[in-house]
């Protein structure tokens, strides 16, 4: 009987999340998207919570950066004093209706991606991609990464927020994203398809835009060349259909995984707005040159959201081209990766059909009582910082989630349900 009824509230989110419709209709700043980012001084980070001292050296560079960028601090000593003394504060992006990558700091006037979630009324926000190399969320936070910012805030993001204007309800991300799969993307490591069609997408629109022909030239040039733009528009479109999966309070469906360098959390459907942790692995992969295993930071940020919805790791048999990048081996690897998830999550999804898997659905409905009684834990895939601050990206890989949060998670459920 008890298993009914969770396979019955198992089954109605999965419908919810089979009916969500993730429209991409606009960027605003991060304080109009989270208006308590207005008052004082705080800032947004990726996982559970997580204060100052335990934070590892990307999220430490991140708030840095972030500091610097508000005009909190002229210096790095100043902006250390401002973090090491307590006077800012801390909130998890999962907290507020947003992600964020890697250290997931955002800060008030950073800009933000508004994706609205058309059928069930809900929105989720998303910082703009910096593109890659010593790019913030990795933990760099020198001049050019802070004239970077600056120009997404003054530049980019109000040109890209006029040209969603001239659209009726912004752009339909599960179509665009349903085209891109069949292109070679999973939406974690690889955004290459995804972000292309989007560039196709806006272009008529921001032609139309009055702005000068040099500054048009910067803002094609960037979303010409940034292949990973599109990821956080994919995390922005994960958040908001997990978000309202997550209003159906009952059953065993995982809603949320995310890292903060120290603890990998997760939420499940029927335990509400509970954190379940467990500390990270470290990612494997490949990395830049000069770079190795040694350098690399435990497992962080909040993209683990595709995977929660599952696509990234779990979709991996879509993407062959980026199998070697991760260091994940061939194609045949590939497939046994998208194989073996498909053991945890209980349907698959057939609006994003991969071709290299015969047409059949990415996989959804990660459910934590498949996770347990298998010992399978999600494969992510995933970006790889330098440890320390200010380095930013070294490399690319994969890591598993740990499954000692997986196993706290159903004894929390199983109390709940007086089992």
């Amino acid at each position: 009987m008890l298993r009914t009824a969770i396979n019955e509230a198992n089954q109605k989110i999965i419908e919810r999340i089979k009916a969500a419709r993730p429209h991409w209709v606009g960027v605003i700043s991060a304080k109009e998207a989270v208006p308590t980012l207005a008052q004082g001084k705080k800032l947004l980070h990726a996982g559970p919570p997580i204060v100052w001292h335990d934070m590892t050296g990307p999220m430490q560079g991140a708030c840095i950066g972030a500091c610097l960028f508000e005009g909190w601090a002229q210096d790095e000593k100043q902006a250390l004093h401002l973090l090491e003394s307590g006077q800012v504060e801390f909130i998890p992006c999962h907290s507020v209706n947003a992600v964020g990558p890697m250290g997931g700091i955002t800060s008030a006037n950073m800009p933000m991606i508004v994706v609205e979630n058309i059928t069930h009324g809900n929105r989720a926000y998303c910082n703009l991609n910096e593109g890659i190399g010593k790019v913030m969320r990795f933990g760099a936070y020198g001049q050019e990464v802070l004239d970077r910012h600056r120009w997404m805030k003054e530049s980019l993001g109000p040109a890209l927020n006029d040209a969603l204007k001239l659209f009726d309800n912004g752009i339909d991300l599960t179509a665009l994203m349903a085209q891109a799969i069949t292109m070679g993307d999973e939406f974690h490591q690889r955004n290459i398809a995804a972000s292309a069609l989007l560039l196709r997408t806006l272009s008529p629109k921001l032609i139309l835009l009055d702005r000068s022909k040099a500054e048009m030239e910067k803002i094609f040039s960037f979303l010409s060349v940034t292949d990973q733009f599109f990821l956080n528009v994919a995390m922005a479109f994960c958040k908001s259909i997990m978000d309202s999966a997550a209003q159906i309070k009952e059953g065993s469906i995982v809603t949320a995984m995310t890292r903060n360098g120290k603890e990998f959390g997760i939420k499940v459907s029927g335990l509400c707005d509970q954190w379940f942790t467990a500390p990270v692995n470290t990612p494997q992969g490949l990395f830049f040159t000069g770079y190795s295993q040694k350098d690399a930071n435990p497992d962080i940020g909040d993209s683990a959201i595709t995977e929660t919805f599952g696509i990234g790791g779990a979709a991996m048999v879509a993407a062959p081209g980026v199998t070697r990048f991760v260091g994940a081996g061939g194609t045949d690897v590939a497939y046994e990766v998208s194989e073996e998830m498909s053991e945890i999550y209980l349907e698959h999804n057939m609006l994003f059909q991969i071709p290299t898997w015969n047409f059949q659905g990415c996989c959804l409905g990660l459910d934590l009582r498949l996770v347990v009684e298998t010992g399978i834990t999600p494969l992510i895939n995933t970006g790889i910082a330098h440890k320390q601050a200010g380095v930013g990206q070294i490399g690319a890989g994969t890591v598993r989630a740990p499954l000692a949060c997986f196993e706290k998670a159903l004894e929390a459920l199983a109390k709940k349900l007086d089992v």
